[in-house]
């Protein structure tokens, strides 16, 4: 029983429409203008720096919050199930007739409490190929793709490596419009 409130919590929390207030403050719909994606790249680029930082980091809380309230409180294997839940939130929220933003910021804020040394680490490369890039979806996708890996060559659980792994294409998935951009503009470029 305390499980299932933890999970639907979780997700009830990753449903918080962040990049929608903050950009509505700011004067803008994040759902609506630029990319339609209620997340902080966008509502960076729509609305500045400040406000996609503001919603950057309340997603990534989003994630981290429940996680480790769950870890301390109840234990690590309950602690992944409401890292998934908050992502699931996050992505497809009831509130918005599923339709929410890409899960990363909300997915690296659990990871980050469920391997840290990982979490900082995965964090780092997003920040080094973003700013070579300057494409924050290679960066998303980047970090999706790497962390399951690190976690399974860090010797975590195969339970761990799986809802890392789950959760690693979710993101990609959702970022399957960033992806044909990518391919597109190589092709371009070819």
């Amino acid at each position: 029983m305390l499980l299932a409130f933890c999970i639907v919590s979780a997700y009830c929390i990753g449903t918080f429409p962040t990049a929608v207030l903050i950009g509505r403050r700011t004067g803008t719909d994040p759902t609506r203008a630029g990319s339609k994606n209620p997340g902080a790249s966008n509502v960076y680029r729509l609305s500045g720096r400040k406000a996609g930082v503001i919603v950057g980091v309340v997603d990534a809380l989003k994630g981290l919050v429940p996680v480790l309230v769950v870890l301390l409180a109840v234990g690590r294997p309950e602690a992944h199930l409401v890292w998934m839940a908050a992502v699931a939130g996050h992505v497809w929220p009831i509130t918005r007739r599923f339709r929410g933003g890409k899960g990363v910021a909300t997915a690296g804020g659990g990871g980050l409490v469920l391997a840290p040394v990982i979490g900082i680490l995965t964090g780092l490369v997003f920040v080094v190929v973003v700013r070579t890039t300057r494409v924050a979806a290679l960066g998303s996708l980047t970090i999706a793709a790497i962390y399951p890996l690190l976690i399974w060559w860090a010797g975590h659980s195969g339970s761990e490596v799986l809802v890392s792994a789950i959760i690693s294409v979710v993101v990609v998935v959702r970022h399957r419009s960033n992806i044909a951009q990518l391919l597109d503009n190589v092709t371009v470029r070819n």
